[in-house]
């Protein structure tokens, strides 16, 4: 077993991953948001933080956990 962030969790070696804490203010974290300068900077961390999520997403095997309310990223998979 291996214990990684989302961006190392990339490639065919990772078949199952189990992804925590999918809660409002965890992913996608309230010090990230607060710290851009712009608009523009804030569109790219909300890009990049849902293109990590679907990328750990397409395992053969996905557990993700959380309480309510859950990340804005993880209600964008719920459709």
């Amino acid at each position: 077993m291996t214990t990684c962030p989302m961006s190392l969790a990339k490639g065919p070696g990772f078949r199952a991953v189990v992804i925590m804490a999918c809660d409002d203010g965890i992913l996608l974290l309230n010090d990230r948001i607060a710290d851009a300068a712009d608009g523009a900077e804030l569109d790219d961390i909300y890009d990049t933080e849902r293109r990590l999520l679907y990328v750990a997403c397409t395992r053969e095997h996905l557990l993700l956990t959380g309480i309510i309310p859950i990340s804005e990223c993880r209600a964008d998979f719920s459709h």
